[in-house]
C-alpha cells in the first residue's frame, strides 16, 4: 500500500502526506454487485486512520479534524468503507479518495462572513411592497362612519 497524499488546497498549503504504516486496511465480503463471485471474494474495503496519533497532522490541524469529524469518529479513528465496485483494487482506490476528501474538507478553514448592508434599490422595493400590502389590507376594512 502506498502513502496517502492530499494535494495542497485551503487549509493545506503544502498538502498532506499520510504514511502507509498509519493506514489500516481491512477486507470483507461485499454485498454489492458481483454475482456468484461476491460470496467468494473479499472486495469490500475499510480504510482507517487514527487522527490522534498520526504524524501527518499538526496540532491545530488535529484539533480541527477531531472537532469537525467527531460525529463520524469511533474514538479518534476515522473509518471509510467502499464496496461499490466489483474489484478490490477499485474499492481500495475509492476508499482512499473518500478519506482524502474527508480530510480536505475537515481541514479547510471556515469562510468568514463579511456583513453587508442592503442597497438603496432593495430598500425602496421593500418599502414599496409594504405600502402595497398595507393598501390591500386597508381596502378590506369596513368603512368608518366618518367617511
Amino acid at each position: 500500500m502506498d502513502d496517502l497524499r492530499v494535494m495542497p488546497g485551503p487549509g493545506l498549503p503544502h498538502g498532506l502526506h499520510v504514511p502507509a504504516g498509519e493506514l489500516v486496511e481491512q477486507f470483507s465480503r461485499s454485498s454489492g454487485p458481483g454475482g456468484q463471485g461476491v460470496n467468494t471474494t473479499d472486495s469490500r474495503v475499510q480504510l482507517s486512520l487514527d487522527l490522534a496519533t498520526t504524524t501527518a497532522l499538526g496540532d491545530t490541524q488535529r484539533a480541527r479534524a477531531l472537532d469537525r469529524l467527531a460525529p463520524s469518529l469511533a474514538g479518534t479513528v476515522l473509518t471509510v468503507a467502499a464496496s461499490e465496485h466489483r474489484s478490490q483494487r477499485q474499492n481500495r482506490r475509492a476508499a482512499r479518495d473518500r478519506l482524502t476528501t474527508l480530510l480536505r474538507e475537515a481541514l479547510a478553514p471556515d469562510t468568514v462572513r463579511r456583513p453587508t448592508r442592503p442597497i438603496y434599490g432593495s430598500r425602496l422595493r421593500r418599502l414599496d411592497a409594504k405600502s402595497r400590502r398595507s393598501q390591500a389590507k386597508a381596502a378590506r376594512r369596513r368603512p368608518s362612519a366618518s367617511d
